[in-house]
C-alpha cells in the first residue's frame, strides 16, 4: 500500500535547551515498529543524558554540526556527513555551536522512550 505522510508527529524531546522532534516513520507517526525516521531541529547549547539504545541510529547531518561523544572519543558530524551507531553502544548527543544542527535520524527497530536506555 502506498501512503502519503502529509506532516510528522512531534515527538516529546529529552534535553535542555529543548529540541523539536518531526517523526515522519514510526511507532507514534505510522505506527510503524520495525523503522523510525525523523527529522530534529536542536538549538545551540542543546544536549541530553547519555544512552545504551537498543536500536540501530543512523544520522545524518543537514545542517550545523552534531557532536557525538562516545566510549572512545568524541566526533564532530558536519552538514552532508553521517554517522551509525550501533545498538547498545553508549552515546551523548548535542549541538554546542551556534547555530545548533539540523540532521535526520533512522532508528532500527524504531524508537522507542523504553529502548533508549538513557543514563540516570
Amino acid at each position: 500500500m502506498v501512503r502519503l505522510v502529509e506532516q510528522p508527529s512531534i515527538v516529546a524531546a529529552a534535553g535542555s535547551p529543548p529540541k523539536h522532534i518531526e517523526e515522519f516513520v514510526g511507532r507514534v507517526s505510522t505506527g510503524h515498529a520495525s523503522v523510525s525516521v525523523a527529522r530534529m531541529i536542536s538549538p545551540a547549547g542543546w544536549s541530553e543524558p547519555g544512552q545504551r539504545a537498543g536500536f540501530e541510529e543512523v544520522t545524518v547531518v543537514l545542517s550545523g554540526t552534531l557532536r557525538v561523544e562516545h566510549e572512545s572519543g568524541v566526533l564532530e558530524v558536519g552538514a552532508g556527513q553521517a554517522v551509525v551507531v550501533s545498538a547498545g553502544e553508549w552515546v551523548r548527543y548535542g549541538t554546542p555551536a551556534p547555530g545548533g544542527a539540523t540532521y535526520v535520524s533512522v532508528c532500527l527497530p524504531a524508537f522507542s522512550p523504553g529502548s533508549v536506555n538513557r543514563d540516570v
